[in-house]
């Protein structure tokens, strides 16, 4: 039987009286790639945030990592890595000294600093750089990786890590994804690139709040049937089309 990592059900988020995030239930599993797919504005950023622990729930139930969020945020931040669309690092800092701060950020101290700096210096290829802190993007993108991964998370969380790196160092980064999720560890991840969707093993996809559709990338495209329809990127845009399309239908008839 496999683990579940990440539940909700019934989860929402409101500022004021928007609900950015509308009553979405789903779950993940240990060692899965999970995506999420949405336009600016559809939600998928507010329900991120809130499973880091970065925003609190309105309403509904979310756990992480067997942690309920809405009381052990804190708890629940230990056992997960994140890294932020804009590489969260210090320029003035060289490799070497973000890892040491980062480290200490997570708790590590001492020799299994030292460790799992060597360690994350060896897995991401970061060894010439150690010294530098002028790095062109994709080396900015392997150090984030390896500073959310110092303290050896369960499950890691990816905002957009592959926007303005080249299509080399893209490969290269989910060449890394998945040996992570060989190993066991969960890994979401929010992305605009359609052909990175095929890589995750589930995809879900939200508009307005809502979530329209949750299954592996080859359930989405068999969701909609028509000529064109054929890849991700016509699949995403018809069920989002459909389902404003629908939401037209029902405010009109109101």
């Amino acid at each position: 039987m496999n683990e579940t990592v990440i539940h909700t059900e019934k989860l929402t988020k409101k500022f004021g009286n928007f609900t950015a995030v509308d009553n979405i239930s789903f779950s993940v599993e240990k060692g899965e790639i999970f995506g999420f797919l949405g336009a600016n504005g559809a939600g998928k950023t507010t329900t991120f945030r809130m499973l880091c622990g970065l925003l609190p729930a309105s309403s509904g139930t979310l756990e992480v990592a067997g942690v309920n969020l809405r009381y052990a945020r804190a708890e629940a931040r230990r056992k997960i890595g994140y890294v932020s669309q804009k590489f969260a690092l210090y320029s003035n800092l060289t490799v070497l000294d973000n890892l040491k701060f980062f480290g200490g950020a997570y708790g590590l101290s001492g020799k299994k600093l030292s460790l799992q700096i060597e360690k994350a210096l060896h897995q991401f290829e970061l060894n010439p750089h150690a010294k530098s802190g002028d790095l062109p993007n994709g080396f900015k993108q392997r150090l984030s990786m390896a500073a959310a991964l110092l303290h050896q998370p369960e499950i890691v969380f990816l905002d957009e890590p592959t926007s303005g790196i080249d299509p080399l160092a893209r490969r290269a980064f989910w060449y890394t994804i998945g040996e992570l999720a060989n190993q066991g560890i969960t890994i979401i991840i929010t992305t605009h690139f359609m052909e990175e969707a095929e890589y995750c093993d589930r995809i879900a996809i939200q508009d307005a709040g809502k979530m329209l559709a949750l299954g592996t990338p080859k359930d989405i495209r068999s969701m909609v049937h028509g000529e064109g329809v054929n890849d991700m990127n016509s699949a995403f845009i018809a069920i989002v089309e459909q389902s404003r399309a629908s939401q037209q239908v029902k405010e009109a008839s109101v």
